[in-house]
């Protein structure tokens, strides 16, 4: 009898392992294009206050940003304007989650800034 609840505990805790396995997989997964798109909207904002109406260095400066994040945007997908004192920079991309290749999610996301 008492070898009997021990493998059922052993099952029990291999389960609750593997499910939390499961969840920091899935978590992470998740929030990796969530944190890039965090990181380069905030260095988008910090390179669009530096440039001072360049926009050829705001594109280029822009473009390396996003290739060091491993984001799928090329320098002609990012749109910089000058309008009187402000700039305007605006981009969007996807970025497709595959977990197993069971289950595939495409998220999208946007960067529009005026400084």
């Amino acid at each position: 009898m008492k070898s009997l609840r021990n493998e059922q505990g052993f099952i029990k805790f291999t389960l609750i392992v593997i499910l939390l396995a499961l969840c920091t997989y899935v978590g992470i997964q998740f929030g990796m294009p969530y944190y890039r798109y965090s990181v380069f909207k905030s260095d988008a904002k910090e390179i669009t206050r530096i440039s001072l109406g360049d926009v050829q260095k705001t594109k280029t400066l822009l473009s390396d940003r996003a290739q060091e994040l491993k984001l799928p945007i090329e320098e002609d997908n990012i749109s910089v304007t000058v309008k009187d004192k402000s700039m305007h920079v605006s981009t969007s991309w996807s970025e497709t989650v595959d977990l197993f290749g069971v289950y595939q999610k495409d998220l999208n996301f946007s960067v529009d800034i005026e400084e």
